[in-house]
Parts: C-alpha cells; structure tokens; sequence
C-alpha cells in the first residue's frame, strides 16, 4: 500500500462497483439502518455532542446525527464515499464536516469526541495490529468517559447465509467460511466477486478483548439483527406492524444475551474510556 492509499486496494475497488450509497436503502440494508439508528441512540446524550463518525461511508449516519443537531465529523478512505458526503452534508442546515483519511491516524486532538463511532475500520483491516492502532486512536480521541461504539461482522455469518441459500454446498464458499470460523480471515472467492472484498470477521469474545485490551471497559455487547432475521417470512413480517412489534420485542430481549450473539451477523461493541 503506497502512501497515498488509504486503504486496500482491493477493498477500494470493490466499493467502486458496490453501491454503499444505495446498500442501506434495500434488503436487509434498510432494518440495519434503522437497527443500528437505535443502537447509536441509546448514548446518545440529551443535549448536542461531538461525534467523529470512523468509515462513515457515504455519510448517511452523520446525516441523521446532523438533523439531530450533534457536531459531527465524518473520516473515509475511499474517495468516492468522500465526494457523496461532501455532497449529502452540503445539503443540511447543520452541516457535518467530512475528512479522507484512515481509522489508525485520526487528525483530530486528544480527548475531543463525546463519542465515537467506528464502522468499517473493524472489518476491513485484517490485520489485528492495524484494529489495535484503529482502537486506540479512538481511545485517544474521546473524552474521558467517553463512548466508543464499534461494529463488527460475526464470524459465523457467511456461514449461516450459506446454510440458509444453499451456498455452502458450492466448495469455494464453504472453503471460505472455514477460514471465517477458524480463522476470522475472510476473502471472497474469485467465483463470488459480489461478495465483501478482503475482511476480518470477529468472534463475540474476540471484539470485546480488542477493546479491553486497550484499557476500555465493555459497557455491553448487541446482536445488530439478532436471531430474529432467521424468520423465514423476515421481510414481509417485518413490514407488518403487529409481527414486527413482535420481532422487535424478541430483539430486543435477545440483543445482549452472550449465547446468541453468534446468530447475528453484525454485533456492536459499546465501550468506555475511564477517566484517568
């Protein structure tokens, strides 16, 4: 990687092809959105705060934290995110700034953020020491008992999709579902090219010793979508209101519980800074 790329260059490519902008608009995009929106709003603090929103992608989180009145900072490494979040924050009222640069070298000063978010650095830097220096810059950069909410792809995802379409039983994916369980290295094979480019897909107890690691102490962890999208009429039940209140209060009595953690293909880390 030269100087000037901020980030894999295969990763690059693949989001040059890949919408990210249109990801969180279909499927399962659109309750993940609105999943990790309640997520996130739950430390949220009352009153307006300093948010550095880490691979923020095409900046729809830092949108919907702007309209909320919270000063937020959006970093990215893939330059065609930066230029729709340019685009997006110069729509607002309340606009968020937007930086290119990378989760492990923040331009930002010591103990500045209220919270901070870290959503792609986890999963695409597969390289454990590259997450470590990604956690602790967002350590550096928030406030003393501050929040850090951290996302990461389980491990066990690829692999329970690939049960649940039939996927497994084609041997190129199932060879990379077992380098996902026993390794946490996922790359996608030649014959998948829609898949995610080159990622690390983390264990439950994996992603909590990363950050405690680093001296911060696991407030909780939360199933994203929990166990509640192996229904299999998952997208007409979740657009019932009734079935969906039902899924919601299912979700909602599962999020933490460490025994199914697993089920979830994304979890979330919250975590906090002590004051020293």
């Amino acid at each position: 990687m030269n100087s000037k790329q901020l980030i894999n260059r295969d990763i690059e490519l693949f989001y040059e092809k890949a919408s990210e902008e249109t990801r969180l608009e279909k499927g399962m995009g659109v309750f993940e959105f609105e999943r990790v929106k309640t997520l996130i709003t739950k430390y949220l603090p009352l009153s307006s705060s300093v948010i550095l929103d880490i691979g923020g992608g095409t900046g729809k989180y830092a949108e919907w934290l702007s309209q909320k009145t919270h000063i937020v900072h959006l970093v990215e490494p893939v330059r065609k995110h930066v230029k729709i979040a340019i685009s997006r924050a110069n729509k607002l009222k309340n606009k968020y700034s937007v930086h290119l640069g990378k989760a492990q070298s923040l331009d930002f000063p010591t103990n500045f953020a209220d919270i901070v978010l870290l959503h792609g650095p986890l999963y695409h830097l597969q390289n454990q020491e590259e997450r470590e220096k990604a956690i602790l810059e967002a350590k550096r950069v928030v406030k003393p008992n501050g929040i850090i909410l951290g996302f990461a792809i389980n491990y066990t995802a690829s692999t329970l999709v690939g049960l649940l379409q039939g996927l497994i039983h084609k041997q190129s994916f199932f060879e990379m579902c077992k380098e996902e369980i026993t390794k946490g290295i996922h790359n996608p094979p030649y014959n998948f090219p829609w898949l995610l480019a080159e990622a690390y897909y983390h264990t439950p107890k994996q992603l909590k010793e990363e950050f405690e690691n680093q001296e911060l102490i696991c407030l909780n962890m939360y199933a994203v979508e929990g166990i509640i999208w192996l229904d299999k009429n998952y997208f007409a039940n979740m657009l019932n209101s009734k079935k969906r209140q039902t899924l919601l209060e299912l979700l909602e009595l599962t999020q933490n519980d460490s025994n199914l953690l697993s089920i979830s293909p994304h979890i979330m880390i919250a975590a906090q800074k002590l004051k020293t």
